[in-house]
């Protein structure tokens, strides 16, 4: 019986010695990279909104369209408002200085008949003084000469003020009626979104007829020929991150395939909720057909190296210490790592052999 226990524990020990995994180290390349994953963005994608309170009243294209800058998306039902814009309109043509030559025309005669009458008197005026001052006729005639006189020459004056003001006034009228128009014309084009960019309409998210506010998105429009991959970097690695480095893309949509893109922008301000930073990459040789959210996995490489001695990361007992094939823990220095393996700068050879702990 003794003999049994025996046998079966020394099988149990040998057993359990077996189970270790032994290696040396190896030669070859290792990238160090940060693990990020994100959606892809159109370019200049953009939710549009209306500022104005109201009823779809048409909508002039469809999802997938192409579209221009400037070119309508819908419209909000906005009859008040056209009548105001036609008002304004009537209201131009009617104080539009070219409309009004006639008021202006009458009042140039007056001045005119005036500056005559000014003329006439004042001759009359001077006759009857040269006359007075040679004692021929009475002085209620040179008076009345004179009144005469002063009479013409207020009424001169009254003239020009009356069509200086009359310009004024119709000048100043007919400015207010454009400048009307003008705001009436930008109120009615509140009513209709427009794109802002040349693009793709990828969604419109209200119908016809629904009632609309501004504060909700009627559509999203963006580029149809340019992508972002917007990526969230956890903020234990973002110090790692800069504008340039490679990134390497996966995505469930191209299966097998991997695409590269270089970083351009990394945001500063942390999102407190995910502790991530929001960091953006276009592709260096993008895939022919992309679309807004799709979902992607990245590996943005950090370092690279082309000769490096590796072993398994899952060998490490901790950050610095390996177990020798004897059993015997050795201490190591590390360098880049990835997900499975890890660079030994010094502490190992390529002939040493190490086993794996267990777990």
């Amino acid at each position: 019986m003794n003999q049994i226990y025996i046998l079966s524990l020394i099988a149990l020990i040998c057993g359990c010695k077996s189970k270790f995994e032994k290696t040396k180290p190896t030669i070859s390349a290792i990238s160090e990279s940060i693990y990020a994953s994100g959606l892809i963005k159109s370019k200049n994608q953009y939710e549009a909104f209306v500022t104005v309170n109201g009823t779809i009243d048409q909508i002039f294209v469809s999802e997938g369209d192409t579209v221009k800058k400037g070119e309508q998306i819908l419209s909000i039902a906005n009859d008040a408002q056209h009548f105001a814009k036609e008002n304004a309109q009537l209201a131009v043509v009617f104080a539009d200085l070219g409309n009004n030559k006639a008021k202006l025309s009458e009042a140039n005669v007056a001045v005119n008949l005036a500056t005559a009458n000014l003329k006439n008197d004042s001759l009359l005026y001077k006759r009857q003084q040269t006359l007075w001052n040679e004692q021929v006729g009475t002085k209620v005639e040179y008076e009345a000469r004179e009144l005469a006189y002063k009479n013409a020459k207020a009424a001169l004056y009254s003239a020009k003020v009356n069509y200086t003001e009359l310009k004024r006034q119709l000048t100043f009228t007919s400015s207010q009626a454009k400048q009307n128009l003008s705001i009436s014309s930008k109120l009615e084009s509140d009513y209709t979104l427009k794109s802002d960019i040349d693009g793709i309409v990828y969604s419109i998210k209200k119908e016809r007829g629904e009632i609309v506010s501004p504060q909700m998105p009627l559509a999203v429009i963006g580029s149809d020929k340019s992508f972002i991959l917007e990526m969230q970097v956890d903020e234990y690695d973002i110090l790692k991150v800069k504008a340039g480095l490679q990134v390497l893309v996966t995505m469930d949509s191209y299966k097998a395939k991997v695409f590269e893109a270089k970083v351009t922008k990394i945001y500063p301000m942390m999102d407190q909720i995910s502790k991530t930073f929001l960091v953006e990459a276009t592709f260096t040789n993008p895939p022919q057909r992309l679309y807004p959210n799709i979902s992607f996995e990245a590996n943005i490489i950090i370092q690279t190296k082309a000769r490096a001695m590796l072993i398994p990361r899952n060998f490490m007992t901790d950050d610095s210490t390996v177990l020798k094939s004897n059993g015997d823990k050795h201490k190591v220095k590390t360098g880049l790592k990835d997900y499975q393996q890890i660079e030994i700068v010094a502490g190992l050879g390529v002939k040493d052999e190490i086993k794996r702990p267990l777990e």
